[in-house]
């Protein structure tokens, strides 16, 4: 099940820390950078982003999370994190979360951006099997490379 979630409550705040870190700690592993934002995110931040998120419960427990913000009045959706607790790993949760974004906005948005880093073969796989083109590669640090996609919202 996909529900909204409010990270202004506290408690909604810690069970997305509580699938954010150790999914992050993953690609940090990946990607050779433990200097990822979200591994140093905390309630108060989480509570203050702006981020629209969407969480996937498996048997009541929260096991992936979705954020977004829109941008351009609505016409283009720009996901901001995408994360599966490692317990629930290859079982879809990440491809459900995405589409559930892509069929949410599909009317609304012409564009869907996405960012992960270059190493994280994955996330870059995920991406393009939802129709996602990598459209350049940036070094966000040194000797970080982040891969850039895009993908027209009426796919």
């Amino acid at each position: 099940m996909i529900k909204r979630l409010d990270l202004t409550d506290p408690s909604a705040a810690q069970q997305f820390l509580d699938v954010q870190l150790p999914s992050y700690r993953i690609e940090a592993e990946l990607i050779g950078f433990d200097g990822i934002p979200g591994l140093h995110d905390t309630i108060e931040k989480l509570g203050k982003c702006q981020e629209i998120f969407f969480g996937c419960y498996v048997e009541g427990e929260l096991a992936g999370a979705i954020s977004f913000k829109l941008e351009e009045e609505g016409s283009v959706v720009d996901i901001h994190r995408l994360v599966v607790h490692p317990n629930y790993f290859r079982r879809g949760i990440g491809e459900r979360l995405v589409q559930f974004v892509l069929e949410a906005f599909r009317s609304q948005a012409n564009t869907f951006i996405v960012a992960t880093g270059a190493a994280n073969t994955p996330a870059k796989r995920l991406y393009a099997k939802l129709g996602f083109e990598e459209v350049r590669e940036v070094e966000a640090a040194p000797g970080l490379f982040i891969a850039e996609f895009t993908r027209r919202g009426d796919c």
